[in-house]
This record gives C-alpha cells, structure tokens and sequence, in this order.
C-alpha cells in the first residue's frame, strides 16, 4: 500500500499560478494511477483529474480543461498538479489518492489518500 504526502498549496492571486505535488512511498508509485481530487467549503470531494500509471492518458473535469495539467515522474514517486489561470472558485482543499488496478482514479476506489492541501485563490 503507498502512502502518500502533498506539498504545495497556499495563496494565490486569480489568474495566477501554482503546483502542486503528491509524493508516494511504501510501495512502487508506477504501479498507481493518480488522481486529483477537491473539496470547498461545505461540499463533496470533486474530482479534478487523473493520470494513469506511466502518464500515457489523462483525464480533466470540464471546470479545469485547459488551465490545470497533471503530470508525473516516477523515478521521483511523484505526481503534478500545475494549475494556471487560477479562478476564485479553485479555492478547495486538494487531494490526490491512487488507484492501482484502474487507469483512472475515482473517490470510491481509491485505496489511499494525501494529507490534502488548502489552495485559495484570492486578491
């Protein structure tokens, strides 16, 4: 089982930047899909997208599609949120969790869950 820790994460301005990293250990991270995961204030965990094993194919939510890009490197265990042109209602707590049967990573499946981190974007 991965065990997983999130880095980044804080304040940002709308229309900027930032990234954010989900980094595995415990078990070999290429064998996982990752996926990104948010929830705001009083919400549900919605998912923001997901990269399967060895980043061949990638999936968005239609709220991120074209701003946010994942990415990954597996000699580091670790996994890439990159997310541009940033909008207030980005403001959320993200998650990455992993899934190691799937190519695509669902809240109902995953078998292990980061720390989550608080992204807010305000001026």
């Amino acid at each position: 089982q991965v065990q997983l820790v999130q880095s980044g994460g804080g304040l940002v301005q709308p229309g900027g930047s930032m990234r954010l990293s989900c980094t595995g250990s415990g078990d070999t991270f290429s064998h996982y899909s990752v996926g990104w995961f948010r929830q705001g204030s009083g919400t549900e965990r919605d998912f923001v997208g997901s990269i399967s094993w060895e980043g061949g194919n990638t999936y968005y939510a239609d709220a991120v599609k074209g701003r946010f890009t994942m990415s990954r490197d597996n000699a580091k265990n670790t996994a890439y949120l990159q997310m541009d042109r940033l909008k207030a209602e980005d403001t959320a707590i993200y998650y990455c969790g992993v899934d190691r049967f799937r190519d695509y990573v669902r809240a109902e499946t995953s078998s292990s869950w980061g720390q989550g981190t608080q992204v807010t974007v305000s001026s």
